[in-house]
């Protein structure tokens, strides 16, 4: 039953980092979705206004 126990933990692992992975994807692209909203041109537009 050692193993299973043992199993169990990198399962656990495995799984965290999936979700942790996923979250910190998911506020990435929503982040980006709201800042190309804000501003549509991107650095060639900011570039153009100096």
């Amino acid at each position: 039953m050692l193993a299973a126990y043992i199993w169990h933990w990198w399962i656990g692992l495995v799984l965290l980092i999936a979700g942790v992975a996923g979250a910190v994807a998911l506020i990435g692209g929503y982040l980006k979705q709201v800042s190309s909203q804000r501003y549509p041109d991107g650095k060639r537009g900011r570039e153009q206004e100096l």
